[in-house]
């Protein structure tokens, strides 16, 4: 089975509907990287180096008090969260402060006065001091029992700002495989993984000392979704799921290489309660616009599925989509209002095809959280200018979102020593 990639291009940004208001702008592709940042943005965006050398941030948050707080993938002078602030308005944090004792982690978040912060293994929260900083008091355990996994094991999660606290509980697996991750392994059917892992679990924010056995199950067949937000326009979760690997290695009869970096396509949804995104026994095929069956069951890379759901949008495979935002300040630009900013963070699995991703997308979407448009690409150039067969050639990878008062953006980055930029719609 040969697609033609090249001419299937034109619905990478899914299902093409007619815009309500104007439309976003993406980059100039022939504009070049500024140097000062080293990132490329829309006609109108400016950036500055808000911090940097400042860790391997992973997701960051913005309190109303200036602060912005990111979560560490590794401790730095032994800590696993930073606090930065800036504090002349220049643009640059000229404040950074770390504490949480060796912790390490992904997801982070304010809620009512609370820190919320995700090792992989449990949700934390540390009451704010009032005039900003760094807690004093020491933090609440919130949500635990996860069973600790190396692969897929960030706890990243979201906040409904209405007492409820969603959690992203990644399947350590490819594609539910007997064997893992070999060649001629069949999927099992039912999936067991499923019972603990493959979802989004639904907590209290305020309840202290809930075991996941305790929490309701919210949704199912979500391979791994770092990124996930509450939407405040259209009252509801949403995620982008990190897709399958290795089809054309372990099924070369129907895949070529070309197909197997393109595919599947990471996944952009909307995930109400009792919500099923299809994984393992389904995916999404950006390039036909169709939920495919996976190979281990019985898929061939044209047999359709009727389990799951069908995205709102596809993005090109293995890209790695990290963070997820929907900005609510009033003074966002227009078109930015009420759409999804994604962080693709780069993979692995194009080899031995070029990797891609690591740049911010934009999904514009109306009040109601629905999509009115196709995906553009927001921010780039992140990775450099060289070729990238591995994440380790790239010399920064997107990460994590966070939006001020102001309707600017952060994005962090945890690669060369952890940069966190500030982009500013020049209008403001």
């Amino acid at each position: 089975m040969i697609k033609n990639i090249l001419a299937a291009t034109v619905v990478l940004g899914g299902t093409a509907v007619v815009s309500a208001g104007p439309a976003p702008l993406g980059v100039d592709e022939s504009a070049t990287v500024n140097p000062e940042t080293g990132i490329r943005l829309p006609e109108g965006f400016k950036a500055t180096v808000f911090a940097d050398e400042v860790g391997f941030v992973r997701h960051i948050v913005k309190a109303d008090n200036g602060w912005l707080y990111g979560a560490l993938m590794r401790p730095k002078n032994r800590m696993g969260l930073v606090a930065m602030r800036d504090t002349d308005g220049d643009g640059d944090a000229d404040e950074t402060l770390y504490f949480g004792n060796k912790l390490r982690g992904t997801g982070i978040g304010i809620y009512d006065g609370y820190l919320y912060f995700g090792t992989d293994v449990s949700i934390m929260r540390w009451k704010l001091p009032e005039e900003g900083g760094i807690p004093t008091e020491k933090p609440e355990l919130i949500a635990h029992g996860f069973i600790e996994k190396r692969q897929h094991a960030a706890k990243s999660f979201a906040l409904d700002g209405k007492g409820n606290l969603f959690v992203n509980v990644g399947a350590p697996s490819n594609a539910c495989m007997e064997k893992a991750r070999t060649k001629g392994s069949p999927g099992m059917n039912p999936c067991p993984i499923l019972e603990d892992f493959g979802g989004i679990w639904r907590f209290s924010a305020t309840e202290q000392n809930q075991h996941q056995k305790d929490a309701e199950k919210y949704a199912t067949g979500v391979r791994n979704a770092v990124a996930l937000d509450w939407n405040p326009h259209a009252d509801g979760l949403y995620l982008a799921q990190h897709g399958r690997d290795q089809l054309a290695e372990f099924f070369p009869e129907h895949f070529t290489v070309e197909e197997s970096a393109e595919l599947p396509a990471e996944e952009f949804h909307r995930v109400d309660r009792g919500s099923d995104i299809g994984w393992p026994y389904s995916y999404y095929d950006h390039l036909q616009g169709k939920r495919m069956k996976m190979p281990e069951y019985g898929g061939d890379g044209t047999t359709e599925s009727d389990i799951g759901q069908m995205p709102l949008a596809g993005f090109p495979g293995h890209w790695a989509p990290n963070d997820l935002l929907f900005m609510t300040s009033s003074k966002a630009p227009e078109p930015y209002k009420h759409g999804a900013f994604i962080a693709f963070h780069g993979s692995w699995n194009r080899a031995p095809m070029p990797q891609q991703g690591y740049r911010v997308a934009f999904v514009p979407m109306d009040v109601a959280g629905k999509v009115t448009g196709k995906w553009v690409t927001f921010a780039d150039g992140f990775a450099g200018t060289q070729e990238i067969r591995s994440p380790r050639d790239a010399k920064h990878r997107p990460m994590g979102l966070a939006e001020d008062q102001d309707g600017s953006l952060y994005i962090s980055s945890l690669m060369s020593g952890g940069r966190v930029w500030k982009v500013s719609y020049e209008a403001n």
